[in-house]
């Protein structure tokens, strides 16, 4: 999740004429509302997320007509519906053709926030799955050729380099290429041997396709189980954090329980070599945005025998932008997420639930409601995107090359602004044309 700002705390303890300040009288800039602000969004943005998946599988913002307890004609599932007739019933206290309205959205709201939690079978796979997946690309960070890169210097002012291991692109492949022909299956071959009239069943393991399909039809669960998982990581994370003689980040050190929890106290938490929040920015959840992508796809397939060219078309520019972030994968190691803010549940769950659930949300909407495009349609949307690209790559490849070097030939010709905290904004190429240049 990106931020518009950094937070700056003053930790001189001294003013400019030198006079002693107390530690009561420095005062922390928040940010997001501050304390208030930071809970409210650790609460509502899983809310938010389950929501979104849901509506999604409908194809509009409601709530399924077969979930109410009210019988009238007119009652069609909305929001807007639901929010009348509890209305309507509680002023009136009329239960002939509507039970209890509490009850009633107390059962809507049962399936959206907790999905499959009364079937407890499909809930544990679907924890198991994700975890699964999330060692997968631990083992293969891990284990994968890599190139060493060191990071920027760290801002504690001791000129240190975390070193990283970036093999990120040849995880992205290595991951298709397994769940394309490497998939592990158990068969039943019926056998008749020659010399008896009984036929024999034997189990033998094959390999092929991955299943995809049923990441559409798990869709929902596998976001409750994913944002179950951020929040243990994100507690983790935090208790972690007042270990003695780690680094923490200026803006998640606040001393608010609340606030610090959502930006994140310490600022590279580290197994070792292992870098959680290096790992996260750009493997499991991205990664698995691009699978749900492709799920969704398979799914369209199974059920229409063909895939549409909005289904197309989505899978190849987010596939690109992910395939994208894996080949750039050292240009992050000089963004504002690993060099300056701290690993809290704002990026925790940004990373791992709403960059896959919220950004693969057009695929499984297209699965059931597509609105099948002609061509000229088509067409704009794919310059469209190309321009989008286009800015988007250049740049952020014009903002990392200045931040590894100024001097450099291809970007020392550009202007930039000296900042007071010592650091320079661009103020020519690309970054003359507009501050958030690279969002568009």
């Amino acid at each position: 999740m990106a931020r518009t700002k950094q937070s700056l705390r003053k930790t001189s303890n001294t003013n400019n004429n030198g006079e002693q300040i107390k530690k009561d009288d420095i005062k922390f800039d928040y940010e997001f509302g501050g304390p208030i602000g930071a809970l409210s969004t650790t609460i509502f943005l899983p809310i938010v997320t389950l929501l979104l998946t849901y509506w999604a599988s409908l194809g509009y913002v409601g709530f399924e007509e077969s979930l109410s307890t009210c019988t009238t004609a007119e009652n069609d599932g909305s929001i807007s519906s639901m929010l009348y007739k509890y209305i309507y019933y509680s002023s009136t206290n009329d239960s002939s053709t509507c039970t209890s309205s509490e009850s009633m959205i107390w059962e809507k709201l049962k399936v959206v926030l907790c999905p499959s939690c009364t079937d407890h079978t499909t809930l544990i796979t679907c924890a198991l799955v994700i975890l699964s997946w999330f060692i997968f690309q631990v083992i293969l960070e891990r284990v994968l050729p890599c190139t060493l890169v060191d990071g920027a210097p760290l801002p504690d002012g001791s000129g240190k380099r975390l070193s990283y291991r970036i093999n990120g692109h040849l995880s992205f492949w290595v991951t298709l290429l397994l769940l394309d022909v490497a998939w592990p299956t158990w068969i039943d071959i019926v056998e008749t041997p020659s010399d008896s009239s009984i036929n024999a069943t034997k189990s033998v393991l094959v390999f092929g396709r991955a299943p995809l399909t049923w990441l559409y039809d798990h869709y929902s669960t596998l976001a409750f189980v994913t944002i179950l998982w951020t929040i243990l990581l994100s507690t983790y994370l935090y208790i972690k954090s007042f270990q003695k003689g780690l680094l923490l980040a200026v803006g998640g050190n606040s001393g608010n329980h609340f606030y610090d929890y959502f930006l994140g106290r310490e600022l590279n938490p580290r197994w070792g070599s292992f870098d959680w929040k290096e790992f996260c920015e750009l493997r499991p959840g991205l990664v698995g945005w691009m699978l749900l992508n492709i799920g969704m796809m398979s799914k369209q397939y199974e059920k229409l025998g063909y895939v549409t060219g909005s289904m197309i078309l989505i899978n190849i520019f987010q596939g690109l932008y992910v395939w994208d972030a894996q080949y750039q994968e050292r240009a992050i190691l000089t963004t504002m997420d690993i060099t300056t803010d701290g690993f809290g549940f704002m990026l925790v769950f940004g990373d791992l639930a709403w960059v896959p659930f919220t950004y693969s949300l057009q695929a499984r909407y297209l699965v059931d409601h597509d609105p099948l495009l002609q061509w000229p349609a088509l067409l704009a949307i794919v310059s469209v995107n190309v321009i989008g690209y286009l800015i988007f790559r250049g740049a952020n490849g014009q903002k990392d090359a200045f931040r590894r070097d100024p001097n450099a030939s291809e970007v020392s010709h550009l202007t930039f602004l000296q900042t007071k905290r010592g650091t320079k904004l661009l103020t020519s190429g690309w970054w003359g044309i507009a501050r958030k240049v690279s969002r568009s």
